[in-house]
């Protein structure tokens, strides 16, 4: 059972734009978002301290991507980021920081979150990942390893509400299992596919079988460009996706799968036959 959660957020200058604290109730951690170009005049105590952090940029195409680190003194690694860009070492741009830090944090621990928080980001596939190496095995005891598992359920909880779902699978799982009573389903020629709509939009599960040709005339030119881009990531291979994918639409995914435009309402079926305008009129009743 889930239960609500009370978030306060603090603009620490007056504005969204700027530096802003995250923390919830009854919960040891603090969050600090704060802007690159903020981060040399900052002179607040929490971002000295110890904690993980998460620097985020955009690729040249747009897509998103993430570098995930830690450090004892987290302000000090931000400024050594910033050096490191301007001499060329790193390669990445990136224009915010999201830092947590809690009481009672070592090294032990942040090395701890900062890899499940790496493997965490790498599962739900939305990032690309800029982080190469993290240390995999950390030694501490079974009670320390309880609680930063619920701070990394916290962390989730903060940093979605900070606008990042870096860390948020594209299906949720309801009580640990994976309804099959939401999904829906293509098959049409050799084209097969089962998606579910969420509340960003609609997922097209890991799997799906998808014509070869498209007709360009006939679908938006977006969809094209993103079924080339996914075979060139190999998120298509031998026709087949091999992750799930977020669409803004059932339309768009209908797309995807078949290669050519049609009436989605008819097209993507309930496990009981049902049409996917049939299934939202139930819904709503």
């Amino acid at each position: 059972m889930s239960y609500g959660k009370t978030i306060e957020l603090f603009l620490v200058n007056g504005t969204a734009d700027s530096i802003i604290t995250a923390e919830l109730s009854n919960w040891n951690g603090k969050a600090i978002k704060i802007p690159r170009i903020e981060v040399q005049s900052c002179n607040r105590e929490d971002v000295t301290q110890a904690g993980v952090y998460f620097l985020f940029c955009k690729e040249d195409d747009e897509s998103d991507s993430v570098y995930i680190g830690e450090s004892e003194n987290v302000k000090e690694r931000l400024l050594q980021h910033i050096r490191d860009y301007q001499t060329d070492k790193e390669k990445y741009y990136w224009t915010t920081a999201v830092i947590f830090t809690g009481r009672d944090l070592n090294k032990t621990l942040i090395r701890y979150l900062e890899n499940r928080l790496v493997e965490t980001a790498k599962d739900c596939k939305r990032y690309k990942i800029l982080t190469k190496n993290t240390y995999a095995i950390t030694v501490m005891r079974e009670s320390d390893r309880a609680v930063m598992e619920e701070f990394i359920d916290d962390i989730k909880v903060v940093i979605n509400a900070l606008g990042y779902k870096v860390l948020e699978p594209l299906l949720q799982k309801k009580n640990g299992n994976d309804s099959s009573d939401d999904l829906l389903y293509i098959s049409t020629g050799a084209a097969k596919a089962e998606g579910k709509t969420t509340t960003e939009g609609f997922v097209l599960l890991q799997g799906a079988v998808v014509n070869e040709k498209m007709n360009a005339k006939s679908v938006n030119s977006g969809i094209v460009k993103l079924r080339e881009k996914c075979v060139e990531e190999e998120k298509i291979k031998d026709l087949a996706t091999t992750e799930d994918l977020l669409f803004s639409s059932s339309s768009a995914a209908a797309g995807f799968v078949l290669g050519y435009s049609v009436r989605v309402p008819r097209t993507w079926k309930g496990k009981n036959g049902k049409s996917l305008k049939e299934v939202e009129t139930e819904k709503k009743e």
